[in-house]
């Protein structure tokens, strides 16, 4: 017996195009089957035109105040002018106007590159920076507004109602994968339940998956297993938009980080699983795996499918035709159930978990003396 880690026995859509190896490393090392099926490939900012026209555009026209969202994106942003050879143009005009970091991590990447920023929120949160800004009054002022992959939805508009010019700069822009196979498999593994949650990080990364499933033809099947069964875990409220608009639950940790953001499936998955007292045993159902008297035991998907269905119905007979529609693949041949069950059965290492009623079909061997046991 080994201890169980929180996510032994769960499989996790990994959905990033950027940082998927570090959220995946910390998924795996908490027990978690990763299928990783990047949404997205972001443009190289070198090759970028509507990035060189901005920057060209602020050059010849300086703004009053630049508002830097990202670390990356800034970075990357003054790399890719020193590869158009204006990157000394680009830090003397920035040097000249008020500059607002979101964040920590943001003003870290201005510093880096010789320049101070006038503020930065708390919260570290778009939200502040634009309460601060109206505040102050931003009628006749000139603003870029360094975006990161994806629109700001509401604050360039706020800015503009309010009488600001507000001058775009999109450091890096989003595409879809070149290929699409990993994201095609994600979708049918949604779709079948084959993953019990899948992680967002950005915001056309959420909207890219539900538009890959609407060009295969499976947009509502998505959306519905999205709804009932699969954990949509989003780094934060952005991120969560393209599916709450779609009346798609979502969870988001209080930080908007990657390991936050882990802690929360660490916290949210188990909490999700079905416990069931069974012949003297404490049965945790997972994913693909079950956990018995705290021992972590795999199952195929045959026998997940058939534990699943006598889970639904625990301590009650589940006839052999009803265990027969829940076998991916079965075809109509009834041996395929008693195969399975004989498999699960020995995956779960305590035959007397599932009983067998003659002529009629399986359940669960529940403890009838469990609720006076664990209530005292």
């Amino acid at each position: 017996m080994h201890e169980v880690k929180p996510l032994d026995g769960f499989t996790i859509g990994v959905t990033a195009a950027r940082r998927a190896e570090e959220l995946g490393t910390l998924l795996t090392r908490r027990g978690a089957t990763v299928q990783h099926a990047p949404a997205l490939r972001i443009v190289p900012l070198a090759d970028d035109s509507e990035l060189l026209r901005a920057t060209e555009h602020l050059l010849a026209d300086a703004p009053d105040t630049v508002i830097a969202a990202t670390a990356i994106g800034f970075r990357g942003w003054i790399e890719a002018a020193d590869g158009w050879g204006l990157g000394e143009a680009l830090l003397a005009r920035l040097g000249t106007v008020e500059l607002l970091a979101r964040g920590p991590k943001v003003r870290g990447a201005i510093r880096a590159a010789g320049l101070k920023e006038k503020w930065s929120p708390a919260s570290e949160s778009m939200a502040e920076v634009l309460d601060r800004l109206l505040a102050e009054g931003v009628a006749g002022r000139r603003i870029a507004v360094q975006l990161h992959g994806e629109p700001l939805p509401g604050f360039c508009e706020a800015l503009r109602d309010s009488g600001a010019e507000v001058v775009t700069v999109p450091v890096y822009r989003w595409r879809p994968p070149q290929d699409l196979t990993p994201l095609d498999r994600l979708v049918e593994a949604v779709i079948g339940g084959g993953v019990d949650a899948v992680t967002f990080t950005s915001a056309p990364a959420a909207a890219s998956l539900i538009d890959r499933a609407e060009q295969l033809g499976v947009r509502e099947e998505l959306l519905g297993a999205l709804r009932r069964d699969v954990l949509c875990a989003c780094v934060g409220p952005v991120t969560a938009m393209p599916l709450q608009a779609h009346d798609v639950p979502t969870t988001m940790p209080d930080r908007y980080r990657l390991g936050p953001l882990v802690q929360l499936l660490c916290h949210e998955l188990p909490g999700r699983t079905r416990v069931l007292p069974l012949a003297g045993h404490r049965v945790e159902i997972r994913g693909h795996a079950a956990v018995v008297d705290g021992d972590l035991r795999p199952v195929p998907p045959a026998g997940m499918a058939l534990l699943r269905a006598l889970a639904r119905r625990p301590g009650w007979v589940v006839p052999r035709a009803e265990l027969l529609r829940a076998l991916p693949g079965s075809g109509r041949d009834e041996h395929a159930v008693e195969t399975a069950m004989a498999r699960l059965r020995s995956s779960l290492g305590a035959p007397r978990l599932i009983q067998t009623v003659v002529k009629r079909g399986y359940r669960l061997a529940m403890d009838p003396t469990a609720d006076s046991k664990y209530a005292g």
